[in-house]
């Protein structure tokens, strides 16, 4: 008998509160192993950046960038459609 067709068994046999139980840990199983794949994806960038040797990225050059990119979306909702308006949106 195939572990599918033994887990079916058992799935019928347990109540509907149950079946739900099985569901959330199911879907926990699955998010971790999401969670782990992304980790090592990331290690393997990291290790695949540090290997060109860069210089670090100061504070100024992030907060540089940062700003750049502010003024840039800015300018991008001041030049939109003309029912859109002439302002960014503010944050809730």
């Amino acid at each position: 008998m195939s572990i599918e067709s033994l887990l079916l068994q058992r799935l019928q046999k347990l109540p509907p509160n149950r079946v739900s139980e099985v569901v959330d840990f199911v879907e926990f199983l699955a998010a971790r192993e999401e969670r782990q794949a992304a980790a090592r994806r990331l290690g393997e960038s990291m290790a695949k950046l540090d290997a060109l040797n860069l210089p670090p990225v100061t504070d100024d050059e992030v907060e540089a960038a940062v700003q750049e990119s502010r003024e840039r979306r800015r300018q991008a909702a001041q030049e939109g459609p003309d029912d859109a308006p002439a302002f960014p949106r503010q944050r809730p």
